[in-house]
């Protein structure tokens, strides 16, 4: 028996159970690569997924499948999040949180291994470096307007500043570096221009 759609009663709980494991594997996912790099177990992934290792393969034949759906969620996640900022009252406040969740972002991924990510950044179907650009001149641009950022600041110098802080502090013993750092480029994001001084 179909219904008006030409789908089985049954069809329907399938494709929930399956969108649901994928989500629940996209989730596994992300924590265990946080913790344990890119080479970490699938066997892994799957039982914190509460899965068999079967259905994981059924969704990601492959570890780099795996990868590129855990980098494309992180981005996904980043976007949502400077889309709600953009809306909120205080340009300021809302470019230096935004910056500190992609400074997060950053550290996580360059920990995964940049071959992986690059081999997994072309099958995403978006350009990652630019759908991040974007939503940083987004939220610089707002503070630029406020007048409160410096107009001689450009998007991609401020995403380089905050990369290299995360690349520098990838093995650092140092509680609380990074967001130190960060705290020092946001000061200089609401500095006066120093330039043919």
């Amino acid at each position: 028996m179909t219904n008006r759609q030409g789908r089985t009663p049954a069809e329907a709980p399938r494709r929930t159970d399956a969108r649901l494991n994928r989500e629940r594997l996209v989730a596994a996912a992300r924590e265990v690569f946080a913790e344990a790099g890119p080479g970490a177990s699938l066997n892994e992934i799957a039982r914190r997924a509460g899965v068999g290792p079967g259905t994981l393969y059924r969704h990601f034949p492959h570890r780099s499948a795996l990868l590129t759906a855990v980098l494309g969620d992180r981005i996904e996640t980043l976007g949502a999040h400077a889309e709600r900022l953009l809306a909120s009252e205080n340009a300021d406040d809302a470019l230096a949180e935004w910056l500190r969740a992609f400074l997060t972002h950053a550290r996580v991924n360059q920990g995964m291994g940049s071959a992986l990510l690059m081999e997994s950044a072309g099958q995403l179907g978006f350009d990652c470096h630019r759908r991040i650009q974007d939503m940083a001149a987004g939220l610089l641009s707002r503070a630029q307007q406020h007048g409160t950022a410096r107009v001689d600041l450009t998007a991609d110098d401020l995403l380089q500043l905050v990369v290299g802080i995360a690349l520098s502090t990838a093995r650092s013993e140092r509680s609380g570096q990074p967001e130190l750092l960060l705290d020092l480029v946001l000061d200089a994001v609401h500095g006066a221009p120093r330039r043919g001084k």
